[in-house]
């Protein structure tokens, strides 16, 4: 897909990914980009980037009716980016694990549902895309980060489903699977990281190279070339991960 003088949803536009996305966005010449999160104010800077290209919208994808208004009044859009997600850092026998998995599944997948469902019509009437930002631990669970992995598991799966789905209706759906990330949400955890602007350029140049799935960091291409290979081996590697 050429970006420019396209018109751009990104969810989740307040955290590192979402951020770096709308900037590399306004780089790449689109005509404007719907810059969503759930409150207004934190996304209202990135207005100041480019008053006129950047529309900061409020969103829960949690919520139907904030789905359906957002939806409502972005018919405009060529290119949807599903990057809102949330992780609670919690193992399946953690404390807080019920918990934790229900608000994951609530947001990564029913959340991406949501969006996927309200805007498959705009984007079939206007030959574009989805963009679903999973992740590497949703194609072999770290159990550490137990419910996390899970819901992005559901979320590679709703992936699946959807391109299918959507295929014959025009609308091409990509994959995004980045390892660690140095954004708030990996704030604490001692690994190595990619920055979040090169995770958005190396997502933007996929979606320009028409891939399916994009692998954007050094950590996500290593771990899918084994999981290709061995994808047993690679679930015992990640296994033996958990804290003694």
């Amino acid at each position: 897909m050429d970006l420019k003088g396209k018109t751009v949803v990104v969810t989740g536009a307040n955290g590192g990914i979402g951020t770096a996305l709308v900037k590399g966005l306004l780089d790449k010449g689109v005509a404007k980009v719907y810059a969503a999160a759930r409150s207004i104010e934190a996304v209202i800077e990135l207005k100041h980037r480019d008053n006129e290209r950047v529309v900061p919208l409020r969103l829960d994808v949690t919520h139907a009716d904030s789905v359906a208004a957002i939806a409502e009044q972005c018919r405009d859009v060529d290119l949807l980016i599903n990057n809102a997600g949330v992780n609670r850092c919690m193992w399946f026998m953690g404390p807080t694990g019920m918990e934790s998995a229900r608000e994951e599944m609530e947001v990564n997948f029913f959340g991406t549902l949501a969006m996927c469902r309200a805007f498959a019509p705009v984007l079939a009437a206007r030959g574009g895309a989805i963009v679903n930002v999973c992740s590497i631990i949703g194609l072999v669970n770290l159990p550490v980060n137990g419910t996390y992995c899970a819901s992005k598991a559901a979320g590679h799966s709703l992936l699946q489903g959807v391109r299918a789905e959507l295929a014959p209706r025009g609308v091409q759906v990509i994959g995004v699977y980045p390892g660690p990330v140095d954004t708030r949400m990996t704030a604490g955890q001692e690994m190595p990281k990619s920055t979040p602007d090169q995770v958005a350029a190396a997502i933007l140049a996929g979606i320009e190279n028409n891939e399916e799935d994009i692998f954007p960091d050094p950590m996500s291409q290593a771990v899918h070339g084994k999981l290709v290979q061995d994808p047993k081996q690679v679930e015992k590697e990640f296994a033996a991960m958990i804290p003694v």
